[in-house]
């Protein structure tokens, strides 16, 4: 166990019920943003470098289980256990408009494009609002989903949405203009996280027991691997894409290599299980949001092997982090003096 890390979080206090879902920005201008859904019905904001508060969006009655920004960070979605699903500005705080369901909202996501709004939940209708015209009456892509709705996603540039059940396995893929089935991801169990990579190749999915990662064009498997336990959600690293992260019912978060699978490090600190996990727009670092009402945000570091730290090279350079955990050190002696 030698060659794992110790890390460091940022932690994020703010909500007083679990955090269910986490979604990062691109990044923008102004750099990029963490939005986390708490059971505590208030979405919260924050610097996605530094985990700082910005802002919390006040307005829903009910736990939200899904939220997401738009492409240029300037507007907020989220979907409520109050039936609706609301669109924010994210510079404001103020909400811009109330989609009303007939069910709980479990999912939601914005179009690349950022005219769109996806949503899904309890009643197996998957809805796309139009916010140039947000007052229209939704498109209702299919009625007959197997279950409940429990994530959605664009892909293709807008051209195709995936979704995933609550109670069934799979992720169906649908073509938007048709509005029908063009593939089915095939899991043994409910999809709990599906994520689109960066680049637009790959899709992540965590289904309990393992990560699987499908080409997100032929639809093909591409890797899959069994999880050391259950995990809920799962995010590959999007500027190299040699890494991933899984979270779930242990409480701790594990980076794994995307082309062995072997596991890098272990980040523990959640008092609760982990819910969900999301690489930054430039993987430097990722966030994890837990049972315990917490967000944390983890530095993405490179394993160093023991041997390089006490091997026969003594004159090489200390790394930023044995320069740092060397000052902590000495701030405690100088503390116990």
């Amino acid at each position: 166990m030698d060659k794992k890390k110790v890390a460091v979080p940022l932690v994020c206090h703010g909500h007083s019920r679990p955090v269910v879902d986490l979604f990062y920005s691109p990044i923008t201008p102004d750099g990029f943003f963490l939005i986390s859904a708490s059971k505590d019905s208030t979405p919260m904001l924050r610097n996605g470098e530094t985990g700082d508060w910005i802002g919390t969006f006040e307005g829903h009655k009910g736990a939200v289980w899904s939220c997401c920004l738009d492409t240029n960070a300037l507007r907020a979605a989220s979907a409520s256990a109050d039936f609706t699903a609301k669109i924010w500005d994210a510079l404001t705080g103020d909400e811009l408009h109330s989609f009303d369901h007939k069910h709980i909202v479990r999912a939601c996501s914005f179009s690349e494009d950022t005219h769109l709004l996806l949503t899904g939940g309890f009643e197996k209708i998957l809805r796309i609002f139009d916010l140039i015209r947000p007052d229209a009456p939704p498109r209702e892509v299919e009625k007959s989903s197997p279950g409940s709705v429990r994530t959605v996603a664009w892909l293709h540039s807008d051209q195709t949405i995936l979704s995933s059940c609550s109670d069934s396995g799979g992720v169906r893929l649908w073509d938007v203009r048709s509005g029908k089935i063009v593939h089915t991801l095939e899991t043994k169990s409910s999809v709990t996280s599906a994520e689109v990579s960066k680049d637009g190749r790959y899709i992540t999915t965590a289904d309990g027991s393992s990560v699987k990662f499908w080409d997100a064009n032929h639809f093909g498997l591409v890797k899959s691997y069994d999880m050391p336990c259950t995990v809920e959600s799962a995010s590959l690293e999007p500027k190299f894409g040699n890494k991933f992260i899984a979270g779930g019912e242990d409480m701790w978060i594990r980076l794994f290599d995307f082309n062995t699978g072997e596991e890098i490090a272990i980040c523990k600190g959640h008092h609760g299980p982990v819910h969900s996990v999301r690489f930054s727009p430039g993987g430097e670092s990722y966030a994890s949001g837990s049972e315990d009402g917490t967000v944390r945000i983890w530095q993405t570091q490179p394993p160093t092997p023991t041997a390089a730290l006490n091997g026969p090279n003594k004159h090489s350079s200390p790394s930023p982090l044995e320069v740092v955990a060397s000052k902590l050190e000495d701030l405690h002696v100088a503390n116990k003096d």
